[in-house]
């Protein structure tokens, strides 16, 4: 049986909730003279999985808060199903919407199983005793959840993991059409964190609605129907993964050099990102590298990131490096694996080469197919090195090649994989000399 499969069952016997809709219409707030929230507008659409992404003091949970009837906007308003939460009592909202937060440390020492019940309040009157609908509901979120071997374990003695399991049994126990979580992941190891967004997937896939701060963008492009980028409290974007997770998005919003390429294992975007660029102005203008597998690919993932033209090759289609290449768009030469470059390739690369301010040797592997490229390379006007492994174990076109290629190291910048900005910016011979070079340290790992 599938996951929805699952669900279907449970809304037919009437344990699932209905799917509803979730409706921001211009909703801002301020605490004082700070505005938080600007005219923040969104419809979450019924079963929908959606992450709210973006940096520290963008408005994401005071967002959250506003979804779930905690606070109150100055103006705007939030709907499920209709229904205006603010209108509503603690009690009714309740029923709406269960919350997961960030912080779930408890001040006192229940058994875990009561505090899972404590998701059943909105149902029953103050003081009367769970019922077996109620009790009904706390076994199944235990169960679903994994945690009816901790339910009468003291809540403040389980890990942080497990009691994050807990109080996502607790939000299942209400029964609520929509959820809200505020940093799942936070503090959690890599299992709790994948775990948990499992666990809310299947919430998903149930028919939950499901809004959720998430600080992890990968986890978020994962896990996330869509992402609502927010922004000094605007929303800056908002679709699907693919198109919010995105290098000039996340530049303008988060001030931050990334690469977003699919990962090959799951499909989704994945985010690397770099420290901030303190040379920008200085950058040359276009770099060519040459070179196969990881070491070339982060070169050339780096220097994009930075904003240089990057341009990759001679590189064997299948290499990482090519497909980095792809993945992030830029002008590469691709050969046939194990193929002698024809005279109109090594053509091409010379064009590349003598059209760069710099050029980048990254695990260069010298080859029958490519021992042509080493008199290309000859005419580089500016060279850095980039090795992370011998060359006596790239070599496979004898003396000669080893030769030549010592007499590039020799005139090179020889840098680690991650200073290569710095070494392409010092080797631009194109740079006017007013502009210092940043300092090199060719040890400095």
């Amino acid at each position: 049986m599938t996951d929805a499969d699952r669900g279907d069952d449970e809304r037919d016997s009437g344990f699932g909730p209905e799917p509803v809709t979730v409706s921001i219409d211009g909703c801002s707030l301020a605490f004082g003279d700070l505005s938080v929230l600007e005219d923040v507008s969104l419809t979450i659409e019924p079963g929908e999985f959606v992450g709210i992404i973006g940096p520290n003091g963008a408005g994401k949970t005071t967002l959250l808060r506003a979804i779930s009837g905690a606070l109150e906007p100055d103006s705007g308003t939030v709907r499920i199903d209709g229904v205006d939460v603010h209108d509503l009592s603690s009690r009714a909202s309740s029923r709406l919407v269960s919350v997961v937060p960030q912080d779930t440390s408890l001040s006192f020492s229940f058994p875990a199983r009561d505090v899972v019940e404590m998701g059943r309040q909105p149902h029953r009157s103050r003081f009367s005793s769970p019922g077996p609908e109620d009790r009904a509901a706390v076994e199944r979120a235990l169960e679903r959840t994994r945690t009816a071997e901790l339910a009468d374990r003291p809540i403040d003695e389980i890990s942080g993991g497990q009691r994050q399991r807990v109080v996502l049994a607790r939000a299942i126990a209400q029964e609520t059409p929509v959820t809200v979580l505020d940093e799942p992941t936070a503090s959690l190891d890599i299992n709790h964190q994948i775990e948990t967004l499992e666990l809310v997937r299947d919430l998903v896939a149930e028919g939950r609605t499901v809004v959720a701060a998430i600080h992890d963008l990968n986890l978020a492009g994962r896990y996330c129907d869509r992402l609502v980028l927010l922004a000094d409290g605007a929303v800056a974007r908002d679709g699907p993964p693919a198109s919010v997770l995105t290098g000039d998005a996340l530049a303008a919003s988060f001030d931050a050099n990334a690469v977003v390429m699919p990962n090959p294992v799951t499909g989704t975007e994945t985010v690397t990102a770099f420290r901030a660029d303190c040379h920008a102005d200085s950058h040359p203008e276009r770099v060519h590298v040459v070179g196969s597998g990881v070491a070339a690919a982060g070169v050339v993932a780096r220097l994009s990131a930075a904003g240089i033209d990057v341009t990759l090759g001679p590189v064997s289609s299948g290499d990482t490096a090519a497909e980095t290449a792809r993945s992030i768009g830029i002008e590469h030469l691709e050969t046939e694996p194990f193929a002698t470059l024809s005279p109109p390739e090594l053509e091409d690369a010379e064009t590349l080469i003598r059209d760069a301010d710099v050029t980048v040797l990254a695990d260069f592997v010298v080859g029958s197919g490519t021992r042509a490229l080493l008199e290309v390379v000859d005419d580089a006007e500016s060279l850095v090195l980039i090795e992370t492994r011998p060359f006596e174990e790239r070599n496979f076109a004898g003396s000669a090649a080893r030769n030549r290629y010592e007499s590039y190291r020799e005139r090179a910048i020889e840098v680690p994989r991650r200073r290569v900005l710095d070494a392409v910016t010092a080797g631009d011979g194109n740079r006017p000399q007013s502009q210092p070079s940043p300092s090199i340290d060719p040890t400095d790992e």
